[in-house]
């Protein structure tokens, strides 16, 4: 049986700690290979890559297969940003009547919807009554291969 996104964990961002690689000058080919350049450009610090708002951004690991249409599988590692707007069209953690999910938000003048990226999951629909609140936009997501 098929489960739905939802999130298995949450994580607090350690701005103490730093990780910084090396970033090369040049490109990766994904066509045709091109000799390497072995020239350094500068030091690339991943939290610099990855998160704009430090105080705002949060950590969530992803369960379920119901976002694999925009990328996300099972425990990807998201990078959220509370302080983002969660506008129509945006990935976003989202609490529905108690339970944590990751969805894409769709409203319109009428209506407001959790939408799933993935055709086997219907979309959940976004009643008056209903307990909902956004807790931030999806900026990134981390997962291996």
């Amino acid at each position: 049986m098929k489960t739905d996104s939802s999130i298995t964990a949450i994580y607090h961002i350690d701005q103490q700690t730093k990780v910084v690689r090396p970033l090369f000058s040049c490109q990766v080919s994904a066509g045709f290979p091109s000799p390497a350049d072995d020239y350094i450009d500068r030091r690339l610090d991943l939290n610099e890559l990855l998160i704009a708002h430090p105080a705002a951004t949060f950590f969530v690991r992803a369960a379920g297969d119901s976002m694999t249409g925009v990328g996300i599988n099972h425990d990807d590692i998201l990078v959220v940003d509370r302080s983002l707007t969660a506008g129509s069209g945006k990935i976003v953690i989202a609490v529905l009547n108690g339970e944590l999910t990751v969805k894409r938000l769709v409203h319109t003048d009428t209506t407001c919807k959790l939408a799933a990226a993935n055709p086997a999951y219907p979309d959940l629909e976004i009643s008056a009554e209903a307990d909902f609140q956004v807790w931030g936009v999806v900026t990134s997501v981390i997962h291996q291969f």
